[in-house]
């Protein structure tokens, strides 16, 4: 896996994350189902993502949209 795939499923995951937690626990959950979406379009506007750099630096193999 790459980082562009490991990018993708981080923000799902934390995207579905936020709607369980929401629907089981309370609506405030939400935000991170917001905060998620919010990171990804900045991250497609401006090439700055925090999470491929997180992966980077654990070592995950680079891929073409995130160099």
């Amino acid at each position: 896996m790459n980082i562009d795939r490991a990018v993708l499923a981080v923000a799902g995951t934390v995207t579905l994350l936020g709607v369980v937690l929401a629907v089981a626990v309370s609506p405030w959950f939400l935000l991170l189902t917001a905060f998620a979406g919010v990171n990804q379009l900045q991250a497609s506007l401006t090439g700055f993502c925090p999470a491929a750099i997180l992966l980077r630096r654990l070592g995950v193999p680079r891929g073409c949209a995130f160099e």
